[in-house]
């Protein structure tokens, strides 16, 4: 809380000192993306139309991350801010009401939200997921953009929105790691509260269907500041939907395989969603929605006796954090250690290399194939 106080101060400061100079010339729409598969969505939708910038510095761990004012700048410079809600990104409530100038997406408004202890997900099918979202394959997508806007989009008053794009703050993006990103987390009660997220699962990406849900949420908001490139954010969406439906058919295929399934992960609880949609057993030491606090060694044991009465040869660790856990867990039961990659952010590497959200899951898909075998 004081965190974003005094940087909502400096932005004052920062962005004056900007505002004499020039808007690059660039008639693309600006969209930053708090989380990497929004931004992979939103780059997915927008095409050529829209230069997407990811606010999380590659490599980073999602859960702990405040912006810096120079990225404040940014957004409140953007055509559109996309965020994963309140629950995964607390700070961004308060940047949107501080700045008052923002045109937002809380991307949480466009599915359904899990609440619920944290620690090992058991799940039904969901069947009635097949059934919650019919795709109309007609390449014109009838859009009424209503007052009402079903994803909440937060616009601000002025319907204008034109921005001055700062060379530096719009899209360089440059995160020195000695300043931009020292991010003092104060230890009161409100900061820690901040990452806990109240009990909430705030990971909605990784079930497929939702991801669908984001994509049409976002390719509707681009469509509501741009309706002169409806054409291409229709055509591309539906691109990329096609890809999520067959990602979600190939994961309903390679389950419906197995009686009863139960996958050990060595890292926090993220995959609540995907462990929803499936019907899986998902086991972790973890007690919460955050990698930040360390499980316990009885924990740990329970996790390891649960392996044993399966007769669960694998363990899986999670992306960009340090698998101590899961090699414990391999020392102790000789189990093979695999990647089960939950696409909050990827490496400096991945994203030069445009891996998608898509690509990440079919790796999952193959990891939790071989696990199975």
């Amino acid at each position: 809380m004081k965190y974003i106080s005094l940087l909502l101060i400096a932005i004052l400061l920062f962005s004056g000192c900007q505002a004499d100079q020039a808007a690059p010339d660039n008639d693309k729409l600006t969209v930053m993306a708090s989380l990497y598969p929004q931004y992979d969505f939103a780059r997915q939708v927008g095409g050529d139309v829209v230069d997407v910038t990811l606010l999380l510095p590659p490599g980073v761990e999602a859960h702990s991350y405040e912006p810096t004012p120079k990225e404040i700048v940014s957004i409140e410079a953007s055509d559109l801010f996309l965020y994963t809600g309140e629950h995964m990104e607390p700070w961004a409530h308060r940047l949107i009401d501080g700045t008052g100038d923002v045109t937002a997406l809380d991307l949480s408004q466009s599915v359904q939200m899990i609440e619920g202890e944290a620690h090992d997900h058991e799940h039904e099918h969901d069947e009635d997921a097949d059934d919650d979202h019919e795709h109309d394959e007609d390449a014109d997508h009838e859009h009424e953009h209503d007052d009402d806007a079903d994803h909440e989009h937060e616009h601000d008053d002025d319907a204008d929105h034109e921005h001055e794009h700062d060379d530096d703050a719009d899209h360089e993006h440059e995160h020195d790691e000695d300043a931009d990103h020292e991010h003092e987390h104060d230890e009161d009660a409100d900061d820690h509260h901040d990452h806990d997220h109240d009990g909430i699962d705030p990971h909605i990406w990784t079930d497929p269907k939702n991801a669908i849900l984001m994509v049409e949420a976002i390719r509707d908001a681009l469509i509501e500041i741009a309706p002169e490139h409806e054409a291409t954010f229709v055509d591309n969406a539906s691109s990329y939907i096609a890809q999520l439906e067959q990602l979600d058919h190939d994961f309903e295929n390679l389950f419906d395989e197995q009686e009863e399934v139960d996958i050990f992960f060595a890292g926090h609880n993220a995959f609540g969603y995907f462990a929803h949609r499936y019907g899986l057993h998902f086991h972790s030491p973890y007690s919460g929605y955050s990698p930040d606090a360390e499980p316990s060694p009885r924990s740990i044991t329970e996790l390891m006796e649960k392996m044993a009465e399966a007769d669960s040869k694998v363990i899986y660790y999670e992306e960009l954090i340090e698998p101590k856990v899961a090699e414990v867990i391999r020392d102790a039961t000789g189990a093979e250690m695999m990647l089960l990659n939950g696409a909050h952010n990827v490496s400096k590497e991945d994203l030069a290399a445009g891996i998608s959200y898509v690509d990440i899951f079919r790796e999952n898909l193959d990891a939790l194939r071989k696990g199975l075998e």
